[in-house]
């Protein structure tokens, strides 16, 4: 997180920097879309080859402003300064501001010191051409909060894998389904009510073990899931919806969006589904025989961080 005294011009006044963040093919904050073209419609902007950073913060009013800068760069090494609790002063050159977008489109729950609270700037027609942004709704399921859901499956990895017994995945096709999974409501807590982190529900509690030992159809909807991963390969989606990021020894952590539905996975392992018909469930899906394969093949043709 940034520090105050960081600040950039926004419309006449200068900005005290709160946070920013990156909005690349390889990395942008997915609750604004399934893919980078998308996220960049939802701020007017143009989905540009090397992307933005954007910088939220304050006007001296308290009002919100989003900058977008052009030096991708620049904001790459304050977000990595600062998730190192270094400190790092975020000052982008005025010639690298691309505009100043009134409001946020991220949910912050952080605030400058010394001026009013946060709120939406006074309508100036010569800085705004539409309403203040706003971060999308997630008090409800839907794609936004499927979207986060599936960013803190990636983010605590480790977390969701731990709750799957690999004994619960029976061959049930060549998908490799697991043969069982659970789910929780939206209130984030898992099927033991305790240890489940984060927004979505956790897999299969013990509970569930002996209805897991009987084999069962594979769930229509990851079925309809990896079908459209599949052709992900042959016809390559819009940019960004399938992305690679590092995950521990060799392994890749993937991400793949689509119409109504979100995969996350490690290429060594197996990988998590959720659906927006399916409101706080993860589905985990098995190895089996052609997992491996199509992991490998989507890792190949997905976008990287520079």
């Amino acid at each position: 997180m940034a520090g105050t005294d960081d600040t950039v011009a926004a419309g006449d006044d200068a900005l005290y920097v709160l946070t920013a963040v990156l909005l690349t093919p390889a990395k942008f904050p997915s609750v604004l879309g399934d893919d980078y073209p998308e996220a960049c419609a939802a701020l007017g902007l143009a989905p540009l080859a090397d992307g933005y950073g954007l910088v939220l913060g304050q006007d001296g009013a308290g009002a919100r402003w989003t900058v977008v800068i052009d030096d991708v760069s620049l904001v790459a090494v304050a977000i990595a300064s600062w998730d190192c609790g270094m400190e790092y002063e975020l000052s982008p050159d005025e010639r690298t501001v691309v505009s100043a977008l009134p409001g946020w489109p991220l949910a912050l729950s952080v605030s400058a010191p010394g001026v009013p609270a946060p709120h939406d700037p006074e309508h100036d027609p010569e800085f705004m051409d539409g309403p203040p942004l706003t971060p999308p709704n997630t008090d409800t399921w839907g794609p936004a909060q499927r979207r986060l859901g599936a960013d803190e499956i990636a983010l605590q990895w480790a977390n969701w894998r731990n709750q799957i017994d690999d004994n619960a995945f029976l061959a049930n096709g060549s998908d490799g389904q697991a043969s069982a999974s659970g789910g929780a409501g939206q209130d984030g807590e898992g099927s033991d009510g305790e240890d489940a982190p984060g927004a979505v529900g956790a897999a299969a509690s013990e509970g569930d073990s002996a209805e897991a030992a009987a084999p069962r159809t594979p769930h229509p909807g990851i079925r309809r899931v990896l079908a459209e991963v599949r052709a992900y390969v042959d016809s390559p989606p819009p940019l960004g919806r399938v992305r690679s990021a590092f995950a521990s020894g060799e392994a890749r952590t993937l991400r793949a969006d689509g119409p109504g539905w979100s995969m996350v996975a490690r290429t060594d392992d197996i990988a998590f589904v959720l659906l927006d018909d399916e409101p706080g469930e993860v589905l985990p899906v098995g190895r089996g025989p052609e997992l491996p394969g199509l992991l490998e093949a989507l890792d190949k043709m997905a976008v990287r961080p520079a």
